[in-house]
């Protein structure tokens, strides 16, 4: 939902329709980082957030990002400085660059587009550049630190071609705060974070050049920025032109200019004093990078809202704790297919998208642990995709059967979606208080068929649980018209 301020920050600008109607987006993490796939584990079910609350000292050395590589091999005595020791000795990382070229020659875009569009979803997001300044195109604008430093095959190109071919939208993700050719600072805590930054107006230039040609070339319906952006680039100017190519486009959050104390030395150690003393002290909630005044929706990062937010926004996560590929995370660690599946379910219900991330192998694969998930997903899609896409919230989120089942709600065209987040027993009564008023209405279980439905003893809407349905997470039943 678009709100008056974003209308009035870009004139004529609101949140596409097919964004609010998407959903379910596809994250893809590879590049050079892919080659190593390496980052220190995390305790079970633990995330980025949770050492971010916990450790905040230790985020740079502890981070379970594999795509962080470049920064982790250079704080000293890391687990991932370490583990480049023992395993590469003291190769710089721009070796890993020739593998990956070399491993070029059996990726296939085709294979990942069919993985991507049987999951659902309604679009996918590429990482073109991540910190390691590293480009999957072969830009004509030059890195005038690292000549040369791009894929020497189009692979935005490629896989742009691929997916919508396949009826999907195409975005593309840029790491416009940080590059370490630019500046190679080790980001060890919160706030050296900003403090990497690139200061330098050859870098803001640069940014907007690839910014532009990206959208010349690719016509990305979603432009994704990292960790803010450098000072002195024209984020407003940038919009209205990219708007002005692709009039459907979308923006996220991340796009904030670093404050000046966190460039000063002694300002920033306070600063980082200052959040390793409060940070374990808050209450866990959403972490959400950025709230900029142009963006069109938010982005918490594995977190989610406890209720319907007005604004738009799209949760991002990895199956793991990781966004690139980590061979060292086992797959007990990664969400279980379930969760997955509910978890999906809560975001869109609280008018979210979720855009879930793969992390494909050095040589381009998609692993087969990730493979099922997102199987999980497009089996939950093909039967109950009605209850998510194109739907909007209710005047209500959640809410719990009489049996004590959880319940998220959403509408569309006149139905409201009651999905449940379980299976009950065949022949055992549904009772759904919050749906009372809607009796009159036909009830039908979405993939099975009509269900008689009447008023409990308490008022609630009374179904029984019929025979023959799919073994599924989660299910829905649709009441209206």
């Amino acid at each position: 939902m678009a709100n008056d301020a974003k209308t009035k920050a870009i004139p004529g600008h609101v949140v596409p329709p097919w964004f609010e109607d998407a959903k379910l987006g596809i994250f893809v993490h590879w590049g050079v980082f892919s080659v190593p796939a390496f980052a220190p584990m995390l305790p079970l079910g633990e995330s980025m957030p949770d050492l971010l609350r916990a450790a905040p000292r230790e985020l740079g050395a502890r981070l379970p990002y594999a795509e962080w590589y470049s920064n982790a091999m250079r704080i000293p005595g890391s687990p991932t400085a370490r583990h480049h020791a023992e395993t590469y000795g003291d190769a710089p990382y721009e070796d890993f660059r020739v593998p990956f070229e070399d491993g070029l020659a059996s990726w296939d875009p085709d294979a990942w587009a069919d993985a991507f569009a049987a999951t659902g979803a309604g679009y996918v997001v590429l990482v073109t550049k991540h910190h390691d300044g590293y480009l999957l195109w072969p830009s004509s604008v030059r890195n005038p630190h690292r000549p040369g430093w791009h894929a020497p095959r189009d692979l935005v190109g490629e896989l742009a071609d691929a997916v919508r071919a396949r009826g999907l939208r195409f975005g593309v993700y840029y790491s416009t705060g940080l590059d370490w050719t630019f500046d190679d600072l080790p980001i060890r805590e919160p706030l050296d974070l900003f403090a990497a930054i690139p200061r330098d107006p050859a870098y803001a230039a640069y940014v907007d050049a690839h910014l532009r040609e990206l959208v010349d070339r690719y016509r990305p319906s979603v432009v994704w920025a990292d960790i803010g952006a450098p000072p002195g680039f024209d984020l407003r100017s940038f919009l209205v032109d990219y708007y002005t190519v692709v009039p459907d486009g979308t923006t996220n959050d991340r796009w904030q200019a670093p404050g000046r104390l966190v460039a000063n030395d002694r300002a920033r150690r306070a600063l980082n004093g200052l959040a390793a003393t409060v940070l374990p002290r808050l209450p866990a909630r959403p972490i959400e990078p950025g709230q900029h005044p142009l963006a069109d929706f938010r982005t918490p990062e594995y977190s989610s809202p406890d209720e319907a937010r007005r604004h738009k926004w799209e949760t991002t996560r990895g199956m793991g704790a990781a966004f690139g590929h980590n061979a060292n995370e086992p797959d007990d660690h990664l969400i279980d297919p379930v969760d997955l599946v509910q978890g999906f379910v809560d975001v869109v219900s609280k008018n979210g998208n979720m855009l879930l991330n793969v992390g494909p192998d050095g040589l381009g694969r998609i692993t087969d642990r990730e493979v099922s998930r997102l199987r999980a997903l497009g089996d939950f899609m093909a039967v109950y995709g009605d209850a998510l896409r194109r739907t909007r919230p209710w005047v209500r989120a959640e809410g719990r059967t009489g049996e004590g089942v959880d319940v998220r709600y959403t509408q569309a065209d006149g139905s409201v979606f009651a999905v449940l987040q379980g299976t009950p027993r065949v022949g055992a009564a549904v009772t759904l208080p919050d749906l009372a008023a809607l009796v009159d209405r036909p009830v039908e279980l979405l993939g099975h068929g009509p269900l008689d439905a009447t008023v409990g003893a308490t008022g609630a809407l009374r179904i029984e649980w019929p025979a023959g349905v799919a073994d599924l997470p989660s299910h829905a039943v649709r009441i209206g018209p």
